[in-house]
């Protein structure tokens, strides 16, 4: 059965002419797209089997891994495909596999390649699930792929090192790994999963002192997609020739592969283990400190002067956060203090400290496991992520608040249905991060190009109502774009975009800079020569479409391009409407 009448909807005649801009001038990304091939300037036809995946599950469960498949008829289905933490994230896979060890993966990735080649079989790969737009880890009536089985964690005193899978949630590897008496560097939200995080970078407690999460990696066993004619090469002992071969990438072997790997996502394999190096276990001084909105001024202070001054002490990590609700007629200033040694207090802190009126104050000494329990993120709610980065000034930051006021007096008298939430929240990126990675063998993040420090920013917002959801992106994207320009007026910006806290209409691989770009295309290209990760894994940010020049803003405009594409197909003999690859 065909798809009928399947065209875009008038309202979004400009984008078709968009899109034909930017595939037959200068950008070169290709045409292709979860819907199908562009035949003319406004008609998409495609099967519904192959867009829908119900061919493609047939085929998945009469292969290898057929005995790890669920499909909505099973009773696990329901929960597994509502592990993402958004809610705004969560979509409906035609079917779900379950792989519980890392041979099933492979037979997995290789199934869904094979399936390909009767039909287009695209699928998603899930780790813990905590990015909040749809289609980063999610996929409707594709494949999902999901390692939350994948999830333990073993000590190797032998070698200092832990081997994390990916399926892991940071609360578990920090308890298994505490009464061993050893930690890593890892997430500050215990229910955030390890392999997105890692593969984005991942800020820690201890990023001023060890640097992101990936610098710790001393191996990453991948899957990947490696041409057969691999053998001839010297330093690829470890791979297995075949589609789905298990390949280690670290500093000697595959040191291409493990730099890309520090930064550069989902765009070159599935990593099934992350081998990463561990440190004595001690208990940290921090918790939660909240002020009144009066005091802002004197926060933004204080945190600009903390983050110039991490490097006499890079034991220490600050979170300032302005947060607004429905629920308060108020801003209010959240700090979270950690401090990686036991000791109470440390000088570092005392400008914050010396703030007075403070609302609330749960600081204290106590281990990792109790630390990061506080941080964790209320599930329930649709969610967007934005960020920026700029120089560590106090007249940015400044202008960000005014925005962050301004924005919240338009959702109060917007009056959204249910309860809302929106937070503005601050971290030093000091030089140090740059300098950690390089002496770590290199990443792709590219905060090497900075000798100054800088400050992270990210706007959330979480709502409730997915009728709302347009609203709360467009006023969120708004006021990103508000800020930006400021900062390019006050010779504040920067082009480094947190992957992690990236929305899918911002461009983060871009704002790696051209070596990154070109390290991670060559990757790419390089093991999963036939694009696997880029056309069959819609999902993230693909590095295909970014173009060669960073500045370029072709990405940019392919991503809002496919996030607004409107179209309808006819399922099960009605029409659904399909918003950016998703089933509206």
């Amino acid at each position: 059965m065909f798809v009928k009448s399947l065209t875009l909807a008038a309202s979004i005649g400009s984008l078709v002419a968009s899109a034909l801009a930017i595939t037959e001038g200068a950008c070169p990304i290709s045409t292709n797209t979860a819907l199908g091939e562009v035949v003319s300037g406004e008609t998409f036809q495609t099967s519904t089997n192959s867009t829908l995946g119900s061919g493609c599950c047939a085929y998945l469960a009469n292969s290898p891994i057929g005995n790890r498949l669920i499909t909505p008829s099973n009773g696990s289905y329901a929960d597994r495909a509502a592990m993402q933490w958004s809610l705004a994230a969560r979509l409906m896979p035609r079917c779900i596999i379950l792989p519980q060890s890392v041979s099933e993966v492979s037979r997995a990735l290789t199934a869904l390649v094979e399936a390909n080649e009767r039909q287009t079989c695209q699928f998603a790969v899930r780790s813990g699930g905590h990015t909040c737009w749809p289609g980063a880890a999610s996929i409707d009536y594709g494949v999902m792929l999901d390692l939350g089985y994948l999830n333990s964690t073993t000590y190797h005193p032998e070698n200092g090192t832990a081997s994390i899978l990916p399926g892991a949630r940071w609360g578990e590897v920090y308890s298994t790994l505490l009464p061993q008496g050893v930690l890593v560097a890892g997430g500050r939200d215990p229910t955030v999963g390890v392999g997105g995080f890692m593969l984005g970078g991942g800020n820690s407690f201890y990023a001023a002192a060890k640097g992101y999460a990936c610098d710790n990696v001393a191996n990453f066993q991948v899957h990947s997609l490696v041409p057969r004619d691999f053998s001839h090469q010297a330093n690829v002992d470890q791979v297995v020739l075949a589609n789905g071969s298990i390949i280690d990438a670290n500093a000697h072997t595959n040191s291409d592969l493990f730099q890309v790997l520090k930064g550069g996502s989902s765009n070159v394999g599935i990593v099934v283990r992350y081998d990463v190096y561990t440190f004595q276990a001690e208990d940290l001084w921090g918790g939660i400190v909240s002020y009144p909105f009066s005091t802002a001024t004197q926060q933004i202070e204080a945190l600009v002067d903390f983050g110039d001054n991490l490097k006499n002490d890079p034991n220490s990590s600050a979170i300032t956060f302005f947060t607004s609700t429905n629920l308060a007629n108020k801003t209010s200033v959240i700090n979270v203090y950690d401090y990686t040694k036991p000791i109470a207090r440390p000088a570092i802190f005392d400008k914050f400290l010396a703030i007075p009126g403070n609302l609330s104050d749960t600081t204290r000494i106590a281990n990792l496991s109790n630390m990061v329990a506080e941080l964790e993120q209320p599930d329930g709610f649709r969610d967007t992520f934005l960020t920026l980065t700029f120089a560590n000034d106090v007249d940015i930051l400044t202008k960000i608040i005014s925005t962050h006021e301004a924005l919240y007096t338009t959702l109060q008298a917007a009056k959204p249905r249910g309860n809302w939430t929106m937070n503005t929240l601050f971290q030093p990126i000091p030089a140090l991060f740059g300098q950690h990675g390089a002496e770590a063998g290199g990443n792709v993040i590219g905060l090497d190009r900075f000798t100054d420090n800088l400050i992270l920013y990210q706007l959330y917002l979480a709502w409730q109502g997915a009728e709302q959801d347009d609203f709360f992106n467009s006023k969120g994207r708004q006021a990103i774009s508000d800020i930006k320009a400021a900062s390019v007026a006050n010779h504040t910006d920067n082009p480094f975009i947190y992957l992690n806290y990236a929305d899918r209409s911002q461009a983060p691989l871009e704002g790696y800079g051209n070596a990154s770009v070109a390290k991670i295309k060559a990757a790419s290209a390089k093991y999963d020569p036939n694009g696997v990760f880029q056309t069959l894994m819609p999902g993230g940010f693909k590095i295909s479409l970014v173009d060669s020049d960073p500045s370029s803003t072709c990405a940019a405009q392919a991503v809002e391009l496919g996030n607004s594409l409107k179209v309808q197909i006819e399922v099960a003999g009605s029409f659904k409407e399909v918003v950016g690859g998703r089933l509206a």
